[in-house]
């Protein structure tokens, strides 16, 4: 079976296509061979829904994640029965469609503005799930439906995020809990990170808190059958377990969070910057700082709701927390319920007795009476201002407050709005709130505006989670500020519609981000200032960043995009920038007391959630359909927002773009490729690495032939033909016609026989289920060893086994010439997988070595860097490859879709000295035949 992931360019609702549709249709009985004997007993003594497939595809590029989940379901029932998809994300996340597929009706999601009513058959809610994942929250998506009685379906729901860094690493985390045993489940992640990977991890699956679920047999590394590959900028990682290796997790299918930590490669200085089509975004995280120094208030909830472990655990986190402290910190404990218990009236230096004494003060703390959270808060700032009103040192500090509690406010101020006021006076932007919520009778969203309006961040820890463990590492978070006061501009009329630019504190292991629009798109330079505090230091760091020319209607490789100006192709810095700008509105707006205001802010929090596809609490999901299923189905929803946007695919070259830090500058390419190639009318280049030789030839076929490129049918299982197509030559040209290949057929017969054929406008694949791909959507399709890559109207690659790899070059012509027609060319980017007898007209020369002699050229003369002369005029040489005596003269040629020029040795007359044989003998006689009478291995099969 195929998995077709696709690219999401227009970005408004991404499903899998119309082929990835019917393979969900295998049958029962099918995937049934794949489940052990016991569980297979289970399933037929029950009628529930069963899950053929559950699979998660995600993307990251430069910290922003798009990820798309598939899940198929197939009605055993001999009635109708109500199925329902759940699936937990990311609090952080934005759903940007969702898509159902009943039997042969298509529900399609559409992000509407919210107050829009729908009579939709089906569903669909989001609300805060019962369980987190640690120190991060997490919501379920959920939408069910009637399924007729032996019917199918298919959800597909695809969200993204703007992963965040702390304590150094970025983590992003995927839900794996289909909630029984999946005939297929996979976890299919890629890394794209221009600036390098530094460092990857996948943890264990966490386990979830609900009863039943459980962990593998090994938690001291990746899950069972997950699969790594990396080089310095992209990272693929893939968990596959079989229904057996599921089992031994949890009987229940509830797996749990499969996460995954990086981090990446950073220079000191102004930060990393990269501009993609009049987008920009700022990452800055500078190291190596001395740190601040802090003055901290803990603020402890020891009312007689925080009886037990909750008390214990958070006493037993504070006593490593305040072993932590630096000398040069300054703190005091605060402990509240109906009265306010202060250690100190004033902020204690941190020394082995003062750390003592605090320890037992916190030991002696006893859980009784109420919750007066306005009261313990002024008492905490008072504390804090009077030290900072009294401190005349000069050395610049930080003034936090760690607030913890598991209720509301029930005693002296209640009213949310006057806490909220008084706390926000009494701060006055110079102490930053820190806040932790235990528990589910919490009052989370005044704990969250209290952080929001002071600087500060909130966390929720769960009846059932280990308070103590929760608090450590929040504060492991905020340990160490590096910076304070930080401001960062860009020119006025360089740069609009930037998000913020004003960040209070600076921690260590975190990162600030900056995205905006620059208002000339074909700016060279980005002035950039930053300016901050640190100890005793001002800092300021100014510098004019090079972002190169901004691209407009041509992809990475060069070649012409489809009708256009780039202005409608969204590019994934383009979506982290709305992502960023939503996120701002929607705090603002929480903030907001002022009612004009909050209205302005909804409106256009609102328009941009619309514009970009955003679920928020200002937008709903509408349900269109049903409508039936068409062919057209794949061409409008074959792509998905995992795989990103389109201008990040990376160019064949690796080479000859502008420099600078955009994702546009020149990066190591995931596929390299040789110079070994065909292309044009057709030209062959076959590239000599060890003698740094480069030799090149022409074939002058007939329209209709198919000339045999790669013949490794025996040993590989590897062919490659192209046909011809004819076209008139050029006026004054010295030939009668050009040719050029219309098509490039790859069969592949190990481990599975699969047949490949490319043409300009389509690529049809046949590994037992037909999948026919347009050239101008990019797709990305995998099967048992074989992956097919389209790069819209630019590329197709095909790599297989991971160690054979081709790059098929697609040209098309707006406005074709008598003489033009679409074609195609042919490059080799991986032929290690290639046996020693390789065969056909390039397959002949990947295992060979040449040597050049000095008989035509004279003694003396460089052969292997000729001079620059005119093509053909010379130097003359003798080639001898596989012991064959080659007359050559030096040339140029030109490679990759015209953008590189090469020297080469050109052997004349159809190359008939220099190939095995001659002309006839590469000669297939249809596009799919594997025969090969030259070579030692020779077979022939259809």
């Amino acid at each position: 079976m195929l998995l077709l992931l696709g690219l999401c360019l227009g970005l408004s609702l991404c499903v899998g296509s119309q082929e990835e549709a019917r393979s969900w249709g295998q049958s029962s009985e099918q995937v049934g061979l794949r489940v052990p004997r016991q569980v297979r007993l289970l399933q037929r003594l029950k009628t529930k829904p069963l899950m053929t497939e559950f699979s998660v595809k995600s993307t990251i590029i430069s910290r922003y994640a798009f990820t798309t989940v598939s899940c198929k379901m197939l009605n055993r029932a001999s009635e109708d029965q109500e199925i329902e998809f759940q699936m937990q994300i990311p609090a952080a996340a934005f759903i940007t469609n969702f898509t159902m597929l009943i039997g042969d009706k298509v529900y399609q999601g559409e992000i509407t503005e919210r107050g829009k009513k729908s009579d939709d058959r089906v569903k669909e809610k989001r609300n805060k799930t019962a369980e987190e994942n640690g120190e991060k929250g997490t919501e379920i998506f959920r939408a069910s439906a009637v399924i007729p009685s032996k019917d199918k379906a298919a959800f597909f729901l695809s969200y993204e995020e703007l992963l965040q860094r702390r304590l150094g690493k970025y983590e992003h985390s995927i839900s794996v809990r289909p909630q029984q045993l999946a005939g297929r489940l996979s976890v299919d992640v890629n890394i794209l990170e221009s600036t390098g990977i530094a460092s990857l991890e996948v943890l264990p699956l966490h386990n979830s808190r609900h009863r039943g679920s459980g962990r593998g047999e090994d938690d001291s590394g990746p899950p069972p059958s997950t699969v790594i590959n990396q080089n310095e900028t992209f990272a693929h990682i893939l968990f596959k377990p079989s229904v057996v290796q599921q089992a031994k997790i949890a009987q229940n299918g509830i797996l749990g969070d499969f996460i995954i930590r990086y981090d990446v490669n950073r220079e000191q200085g102004i930060g990393d910057i990269q501009v993609l089509n009049g987008y920009f975004v700022h990452y800055f995280a500078p190291k190596d700082l001395p740190p601040l120094p802090k003055n901290v208030v803990f603020v402890l909830d020891s009312s007689a709701s925080m009886v037990g472990t909750k008390l214990r655990q958070t006493k037993d986190a504070l006593f490593t927390i305040l072993h932590d402290l630096r000398p040069q910190d300054r703190f005091s404990i605060i402990g509240f319920s109906n009265r306010i218990k202060v250690w100190k009236d004033h902020l204690i230096s941190v020394t082995p007795d003062s750390i003592r004494d605090g320890k037992v003060y916190i030991h002696h703390m006893s859980p009784t009476g109420g919750t007066d959270i306005n009261e313990a808060l002024q008492t905490a700032i008072r504390l804090l201002n009077k030290y900072m009103a009294h401190n005349d040192s000069g050395d610049r500090s930080v003034s936090l407050i760690i607030f913890l509690t598991d209720g509301k406010p029930t005693v002296g101020e209640t009213h949310t709005l006057k806490i909220l006021n008084n706390t926000r006076e009494a701060a006055r932007g110079q102490v930053c709130i820190f806040t932790i919520g235990i528990g589910n009778d919490v009052d989370f969203r005044l704990l969250e505006k209290l952080s929001l309006e002071n600087c500060g961040l909130t966390r929720r820890v769960h009846e059932e989670e280990d308070a103590g463990s929760q608090l450590i590492g929040f504060y492991d978070e905020i340990r160490t500020p590096l910076l304070s006061d930080i401001r960062i501009d860009y020119p006025p009329s360089s740069v609009v519609q930037a998000t913020k630019t004003l960040f209070p504190n600076y921690f260590n292991g975190s990162e600030i981000i900056i995205a905006g629009k620059l208002v000339d798109r074909k700016l060279d330079h980005l002035h950039v200032e930053v300016t901050a505090s640190n100890s005793k230091k001002f800092i300021i760091l100014k510098t004019d960043v090079p972002v190169g020319p901004q691209k407009a209607g041509k992809d990475v490789l060069g070649s012409p995009s489809p009708e256009g100006d780039g202005e409608g192709d969204p590019n994934h810095i383009e979506r982290l920038w709305s992502y960023l700008t939503t996120k701002e509105l929607l705090s603002s707006w929480l903030q907001s007391d002022d009612g004009l205001e909050k209205e302005r802010l909804r409106q256009r929090a609102q328009a941009l959630a619309v514009s970009y596809h955003f679920l928020t609490p200002f937008t709903s999901m509408k349900l269109r359909g049903p409508s039936p299923r068409t062919d057209g189905l794949e061409e409008a929803h074959g792509m998905s927002a995992a795989m990103g946007p389109e201008p990040v695919v990376q160019s064949v070259r690796g080479a000859g773009t502008q420099p600078g830090p955009s994702l546009e500058k020149p990066y190591q390419p995931r596929i390299k490729i040789s110079k070994t190639s065909v292309d044009g009318d057709p030209h062959f280049v076959v590239d000599f690495p060890l003698s740094r030789l480069t030799v090149c030839f022409n074939i002058d076929g007939e329209p209709g032939d198919i000339l045999r490129l790669v013949s490794d049918h025996m040993h590989s299982g590897v062919t490659v033909n192209g046909e011809l197509i004819g076209a008139p030559a050029p006026p004054n040209g010295h030939k009668k016609q050009r040719t050029y290949f219309r098509t490039i057929t790859i069969l592949v017969n190990k481990p599975e026989r699969s047949y490949l054929e490319v043409t300009p406008s389509r690529v049809i694949l046949d590994g037992g289920d037909r999948l026919v791909l347009p050239c101008n959507q990019s797709v990305v399709v995998g099967s048992r060893g074989l992956e097919v890559s389209v790069s819209a109207n630019a590329n197709v690659t095909v790599t297989i086994q991971g160690s054979i790899a081709f790059v098929i070059l697609i040209h098309l012509y707006k406005k074709p010439a008598p003489f033009q027609r679409h074609h195609l060319g042919f490059y080799i980017a991986n032929s290690k997988g290639l046996s020693s007898d390789c065969h056909g007209l390039l397959g002949q020369f990947l295992n060979q070595d040449a040597r050049l002699t000095e008989d035509a050229a004279g003694p003396g003369q460089n052969l292997t860097h000729p001079p620059l002369l005119q093509a053909g005029e010379g130097p003359e040489a003798v080639l001898t490859v596989k012991d064959h005596r080659v007359p050559v003269v030096w040339k140029q040629r030109k490679i990759y879709n015209g953008e590189e020029q090469i020297d080469c040795w050109f052997a004349r007359n159809n190359a008939a000295k220099l190939i095995d044989g001659e002309y006839k003998d590469y000669l297939a006689s249809h596009p799919f035949d594997t025969e090969m009478t030259l070579g030692r291995g020779t077979s022939r099969e259809l």
